[in-house]
């Protein structure tokens, strides 16, 4: 594929949500109990807008539009984060196969980090949840960066911490903010599409459709 060099990776670098768990639905679930609870109107193309975001941009982006009282910004956001951790914890939103294809890069001496956008309070409850935590290096979430996805700081972060350099690493992406954020971090980029058809595919190197296919993507980027 263009684009691609001959360097042969040492890191896998996983985002998190809809990549290791289906957490939109549980995200959209929480969002919309507690803004609506403050009085927001929660539509859902305005709650497409918000998709990408991170949790504090969410909130601060309901605020400006229906100011509540008696409850701060951050009172808010942590409330939407405690719901979304509640809804992780009793819900099956693990992505298929990704247990065994985690555990099938460490075996092959891969270091395992991952970055996201959601806050970190949230990651080690997700990994728990999918019994991984021994398995990742090096975790990172935007919320210590100036800014979230599309912006690279997350993924420059955690392979600084697995001491790893960027052009060494593959990020593991389902969104193309995601993509575009490994991507100026000088990362390649597989796409995990989840079976969906319509994913933005342009800057990938790669392409994962479903974790069970494992053999013939380690195939082709790992060995």
């Amino acid at each position: 594929m263009s684009g691609v060099t001959n360097l042969k990776p040492k890191a896998i670098i996983f985002d998190m949500d809809g990549v290791l768990v289906d957490s939109e639905p549980l995200w959209q679930k929480a969002e919309f109990e507690i803004f609506s609870s403050l009085g927001v109107h929660v539509t859902e193309e305005l709650a497409m807008t918000t998709k990408t975001m991170t949790t504090r941009e969410v909130t601060e982006f309901w605020r400006n539009r229906y100011e509540w009282k008696n409850i701060s910004v951050q009172q808010a956001e942590d409330r939407v984060i405690s719901r979304v951790i509640e809804l992780i914890e009793n819900e099956n939103c693990e992505i298929d196969g990704i247990g065994n294809f985690v555990k099938l890069i460490k075996d092959q001496g891969y270091r395992i980090g991952l970055a996201t956008n959601s806050p970190y309070k949230i990651i080690p409850v997700v990994l728990k949840k999918l019994k991984l935590t021994h398995y990742f290096d090096a975790v990172s979430s935007s919320d210590s960066e100036p800014n979230g996805k599309p912006d690279p700081s997350v993924y420059l972060t955690t392979s600084c911490k697995l001491e790893v350099d960027p052009e060494h690493c593959i990020a593991i992406e389902d969104s193309f903010n995601g993509m575009l954020a490994a991507k100026r971090a000088g990362m390649k980029v597989a796409a995990f599409t989840n079976g969906n058809i319509a994913a933005d595919l342009s800057i990938a190197n790669y392409v994962i459709n479903k974790f069970e296919d494992i053999d013939q993507w380690t195939a082709c980027v790992i060995n």
